[in-house]
């Protein structure tokens, strides 16, 4: 199955085709429109020639940093989302032998798998939650008892990037998060 997430064609594909590109993505997915935030992995291959988790991880921090500041910028916050990065990458190749898809392969449940992606940089309870969403809705990735896990980003609505499928769904996302911020305003 295929990701669309960006509206770019070419962008998505890196994300459909490999594994830590997605979950690159979902980690740069803070403080900035989640489009761009999932476009970060294609131009960190376009511009570093790979998504190696290893090589990644191995980089020199400063070269790495300013590569992903360069217009334009990998992220809102370049020089941290460069160092979150690469600490993700490190976990994965620690814990996972440099294959972020056996993070989720190797899930015993969902339980497990949220834990797992807890355990990453950049990842706390909701974003974990909506990445096992992202993955059941839009991979097929199902371990048992995913949908207790993820709470109410297991419907139907539309209510983060687990839900996005096309630039109509991606409104529709936009508008719930709108709505939402507007009524805790309210409170």
């Amino acid at each position: 199955m295929a990701i669309h997430i960006t509206g770019d064609d070419a962008a998505d594909q890196v994300l459909s085709d490999d594994p830590f590109a997605l979950l690159v993505g979902m980690m740069l997915d803070q403080q900035y429109p989640m489009e761009h935030a999932f476009r970060g992995p294609a131009k960190v291959l376009e511009r570093f020639g790979t998504l190696d988790p290893r090589r990644i991880a191995e980089a020199d921090p400063e070269e790495f940093a300013a590569m992903c500041a360069t217009p334009p910028a990998v992220h809102r916050f370049p020089s941290s989302m460069a160092a979150r990065m690469q600490a993700l990458a490190a976990v994965v190749v620690e814990k996972y032998d440099g294959d972020a898809a056996a993070l989720w392969s190797g899930a015993e449940s969902g339980l497990d798998l949220l834990g797992r992606l807890m355990d990453l940089p950049g990842f706390g309870k909701q974003k974990a939650q909506i990445f096992v969403a992202l993955l059941a809705k839009q991979l097929g990735v199902r371990p048992a008892g995913w949908e207790t896990v993820v709470g109410a980003y297991a419907d139907d609505g539309f209510r983060s990037v687990a839900d996005v499928v096309d630039p109509g769904s991606l409104q529709k996302v936009r508008d719930f998060k709108k709505q939402a911020k507007a009524a805790a305003r309210a409170q």
